[in-house]
């Protein structure tokens, strides 16, 4: 039975996808690629994080392309059948499929690891051209020059050895292998690779050039088939009516193309569907998934950001050069940002990088509770306390909290502008986020209210909250009234609000809060 030649698995699992309720078409992809077939532009690589349908792509294509089975019944009803080239390529192409996370029962050395790689193609390629059995042929590529044929390369998981810190001590030599493999041979028809980490930066003789690299930072081809497009959301949405198209927003949104659409994570949308639920679905598969293990490289220079970024501020920064696994471990500013964006922990648009969605935002809350974040931690510790004393009107204990906060070690707290009494007020609220929907700068009744709570539940009231520097917290509360910033809260049917003023002296250094129930 062939393990990688013109096998039925892809075949059998893209069934198995499109026969789930939430299927999505992404099958107009292989019109660009059909064009790239037997040209120079025959070397694709496209690197995105997990759990962006990355090998659901690839069993698409091997699907298409293999000439083992016809597959025009299943693509008859796709995107795909109405583009120019669909007949041209169908079923046409013997595939080789190579998922390079396999490693052998043989033993744990790279030998075996490359082994199972090269006799699998060998024994394949035997078995369906037997007039070469008896043949000797050196390498494989002398063997698969010999059928005289041309093959579709379906490479997966390419970078599996160097994200899981495999066999170091031979990366070059497996970028030789694929190199030898791949490059200016005349039996590659089209080779199409996929992973999570570029391929540039592994080796100074660049042995993998010739492929075109399509990443989260540079793609102005493929991007809206790897994410969910708000239009392919709201399609899913409307087949249910457990959960809203605002819902999904929230808790998944966050990354985009280059022209500005938004993107959905895919794996994390689908698994809220079928469980009628938002959560997280953020899979830790490894040290290199953990925020913490990038956070972690910089403290220092990061921690303001990342106070930033929990705050829903956006911080600016040109990222050029892309990070992959063959670098040292990031230590700069950039590389740490370089990392998360291509691991999908940030996401990067016009020069600004944000917390893609409440999804990864509960990861970096996460982090910010590690003792690595010395004072922030302990503040984030603290905020359930700020929330209980809020719910109590308690305002002066809120106040005193406030002030701890002003008056730790981070100069982004230190009130030289709106946005970081803001931040302040951010972290004294971090766990609210568990309870209720807090939006900023929120438009409701004649105004912009600084902080809205939306309640996730209908026990608790909703929170109004407003600032104000070199003024009083009274004044803040007739501000909420006279411009009804309550008005959003009311249409949500919110039966108590609670309005909380505060304000900050800074002349005497000092907070206030009055919190009143409306």
């Amino acid at each position: 039975m062939a393990v990688c030649l013109n096998t039925k698995s892809a075949l059998i699992l893209y069934i198995e996808l499109v026969n789930s309720p939430y299927f999505v078409d992404k099958s107009a992809l292989i019109e660009n690629l059909n064009k790239r077939i037997r040209t120079n532009m025959k070397y694709v690589c496209i690197t995105k994080p997990r759990r962006f349908g990355k090998t659901s792509v690839l069993n698409m294509l091997e699907a298409y392309y293999c000439k083992a089975y016809d597959t025009a019944t299943l693509f008859d009803g796709l995107n795909i059948s109405s583009c120019e080239t669909y007949a041209v390529h169908l079923n046409q192409y013997n595939v080789i499929h190579l998922c390079l996370n396999r490693l052998s029962d043989k033993g744990s050395a790279y030998e075996d690891y490359i082994g199972l790689i090269r006799n699998a193609i060998r024994r394949d390629i035997l078995e369906a051209y037997p007039e070469l059995e008896n043949k000797n042929f050196d390498s494989v590529v002398d063997l698969l020059t010999a059928t005289e044929d041309q093959f579709i390369f379906m490479i997966d998981e390419w970078d599996y050895i160097f994200s899981h810190e495999l066999y170091p001590e031979h990366h070059g030599d497996f970028l030789e292998f694929l190199r030898n493999l791949l490059k200016d041979q005349p039996y590659v028809a089209f080779a199409y690779m996929t992973g999570v980490l570029p391929i540039k930066k592994y080796s100074t003789g660049s042995a993998l050039n010739m492929f075109k690299e399509y990443t989260m930072l540079k793609d102005p081809f493929f991007e809206e088939y790897f994410g969910f497009t708000e239009s392919e959301v709201k399609a899913l949405c409307e087949k249910q009516s457990a959960l809203t198209v605002d819902e999904i927003n929230d808790w998944y949104n966050g990354y985009q193309t280059r022209s500005g659409a938004r993107l959905y994570n895919p794996r994390s949308v689908v698994c809220a569907l079928e469980d009628a639920t938002c959560q997280s679905y953020w899979t830790r598969t490894g040290k290199m998934d953990e925020v913490l293990f990038f956070l972690k490289y910089n403290i220092g220079e990061v921690r303001d950001d990342v106070v930033k970024m929990v705050n829903d501020t956006p911080v600016r920064i040109e990222i050029k050069k892309e990070y992959s696994a063959g670098q040292e471990s990031p230590a700069s500013r950039k590389n740490i940002y370089a990392a998360m964006v291509i691991y999908g922990l940030l996401s990067y648009y016009d020069g600004e990088l944000r917390i893609p969605n409440k999804e990864l935002m509960m990861e970096f809350e996460e982090a910010l509770e590690d003792d690595d974040f010395g004072y922030v931690a302990e503040l984030v510790r603290n905020s359930e306390e700020v929330l209980a004393a809020t719910l109590e009107k308690k305002g002066d204990i809120v106040a005193s909290y406030l002030h701890n906060i002003h008056n730790s070690e981070l100069s982004i707290l230190k009130y030289n502008d709106e946005n970081s009494l803001s931040c302040v007020v951010t972290l004294a609220y971090l766990s609210a986020r568990n309870k209720y929907r807090i939006e900023r700068e929120e438009k409701s009744g004649k105004g912009y209210a600084d902080f809205i709570f939306h309640p996730r539940r209908k026990n608790i009231p909703g929170i109004v909250l407003e600032l104000k520097a070199d003024d009083t917290p009274e004044a803040a509360i007739a501000q909420i009234k006279s411009k009804g910033y309550c008005e959003k809260l009311r249409k949500e049917n919110i039966e108590r609000i609670l309005a909380v003023g505060l304000s900050y002296d800074t002349g005497k250094k000092e907070h206030q809060c009055v919190i009143e129930e409306i």
